[in-house]
């Protein structure tokens, strides 16, 4: 597994490289098999150190995992519980996808803007109801089946997930609902 491991303003020394290495390399390999890739993050917020994760699956699945604490090692160790208990509450749906899927998740390019806010003025009338785009990026939408898009949601603690369903070719979405459960749109 590939590992990077940088620090946002902050000097990383190589025993919290080392640590973070089999730490965390011991919490994916228990559960996910054949990881690719793993990218280690740490930074101050205030007085707290915040540690951020995201490891790749052979399978094209990602999980994500972000913890605080006063001290560098114990915002690491938040993280990576985080990150294990996430990955053994999927490890039979995880072992069961790496199984059947043969090749890795396939992905399509599409693009993404970021439209700005019209917070700012609301009193006056906008000139146009066209959007102003402030940023232009390529995103990358999944073909999943819908069991592998709320595993992949969750996963990554994201509240929404894009994907092309698998058994019907068509753009789908999965959301979290304020009730705690699973909304998805599968349009005709």
């Amino acid at each position: 597994m590939r590992y990077q491991i940088t620090g946002k303003h902050i000097d990383i020394g190589e025993a919290l490289q080392t640590h973070v290495t089999d730490e965390l390399g011991n919490t994916v390999e228990k559960y996910a098999g054949r990881p690719t890739d793993a990218t280690v993050v740490f930074s101050k917020s205030g007085h707290e150190f915040v540690c951020e994760a995201v490891v790749h699956l052979s399978t094209g699945l990602t999980a994500q995992a972000k913890a605080h604490a006063n001290e560098i090692y114990a915002a690491f160790e938040g993280c990576n519980e985080k990150m294990d208990k996430q990955l053994r509450r999927y490890k039979r749906r995880l072992k069961d996808h790496h199984r059947e899927r043969a090749e890795p998740v396939e992905l399509m390019n599409a693009p993404s803007y970021i439209l700005a806010s019209d917070n700012d003025d609301r009193e006056s009338e906008p000139e146009s109801l066209q959007p102003i785009i402030i940023a232009e990026m390529e995103t990358r939408i999944p073909a999943l089946s819908v069991g592998e898009a709320v595993m992949q949601m969750e996963l990554a603690g994201a509240p929404v997930l894009v994907f092309r369903n698998e058994g019907k070719e068509g753009l789908n979405v999965v959301y979290r609902r304020e009730d705690g459960n699973i909304g998805w749109i599968d349009p005709n």
